[in-house]
């Protein structure tokens, strides 16, 4: 059994992966910006804090004493390349400093390469009504990839997730398609696979169902 710590929890991403954590026997604590909107996280064992994850002392102290960390963090008042390269900066110096040797970070379809080595994004057809998100969540990658201090993985869907989705307790990993699908709960499946028995190290990896 391990601590893991969930930044965004909140989210279908992060509350997927507080799940799958608890039910493979983990302690975790879930971090949101406002726990009065999440009270339904803090039972089964969670711990519900506040936290600010783009700010290096909030993530430091909230994560001492843990194992690893997962980021599923998004703010839709932060202009998304502020937002994601600040997080991963805090992420870099917070979690060494309270002793986290590993972060599993949920990341985005678009930024992924196919199997070409063209991003999702840049593919013909691809909607690009949120191509300033994908581009800050490419920043934020960029600010990850230039830091050796941390051992760190980006998982992302191959495509898409299936929303309504159940869990199989099946996934693979898979090179960027747009018609690719994954549910939340098999995604979280792969989320804590790398964080109990960790296989990618420093690169983002696709997932989609097995």
């Amino acid at each position: 059994m391990s601590r893991i710590v969930v930044f965004g929890a909140g989210g279908r991403g992060g509350r997927a992966a507080v799940d799958e954590a608890r039910r493979r026997g983990h302690q975790v604590t879930a971090v949101v910006r406002d726990p009065d909107r999440h009270p339904d996280l803090g039972s089964d064992g969670v711990r519900l804090v506040a936290g600010d994850v783009t700010e290096a002392a909030d993530v430091a102290r909230i994560a001492a004493g843990h194992q690893a960390a997962i980021s599923s963090v998004y703010d839709p008042g932060t202009a998304p390349d502020v937002f994601f390269t600040a997080a991963a900066r805090a992420l870099l110096a917070g979690l060494p400093r309270a002793g986290v040797p590993r972060l599993v970070v949920v990341g985005l379809a678009s930024v992924l390469e196919t199997a070409d080595g063209t991003p999702l994004m840049d593919t013909a057809g691809y909607p690009q009504e949120y191509r300033s998100f994908s581009l800050g969540h490419a920043a934020g990658m960029a600010v990850l990839r230039a830091e050796s201090g941390l051992d760190w993985v980006v998982l992302s869907p191959a495509g898409d997730f299936d929303h309504g989705g159940a869990r199989t307790g099946r996934y693979r990993t898979a090179s960027a398609e747009a018609g690719s699908r994954i549910s939340y709960a098999d995604f979280a499946i792969a989320l804590l696979d790398e964080i109990d028995r960790p296989t990618a190290y420093r690169i983002q990896l696709g997932v989609e169902r097995g």
